[in-house]
């Protein structure tokens, strides 16, 4: 299974970017989906889970970001708004299933005026 992210970019703070991970195989083979960001200099942290259908968002997503699934196209999107400049960070999709852990190779989003 190969995991495809794209959709960073630079946007200004206050903008909007919607990521997406695109899956080779069924997404709706895996138990849970997720975006994970890692900022300059820092670890990797999550940002969005989602499992059969129960999104879980860090307090830093609450309000601001959706996490969502298209089964027919075998994608993952995160949807961020009001973004801050605390937000720049690497982003990467990431998928489980049966013990194994899958990840997107990342995509850069960078808030900055």
């Amino acid at each position: 299974v190969q995991l495809q992210a794209s959709g960073g970019g630079l946007v200004q703070p206050g903008g909007s970017l919607r990521l997406s991970c695109a899956a080779s195989g069924s997404i709706f083979n895996f138990g849970v989906l997720g975006w994970y960001r890692q900022p300059p200099g820092k670890q990797r942290e999550s940002v969005a889970t989602i499992a059969r259908g129960t999104p879980n968002y860090a307090d830093s997503a609450k309000g601001r970001f959706t996490i969502s699934v298209d089964i027919a196209k075998n994608t993952l999107y995160l949807r961020m708004n009001s973004l801050k400049p605390a937000d720049t960070a690497v982003y990467y999709c990431r998928a489980d299933s049966s013990g194994v852990t899958y990840w997107g190779q990342g995509t850069q989003v960078t808030v900055s005026s």
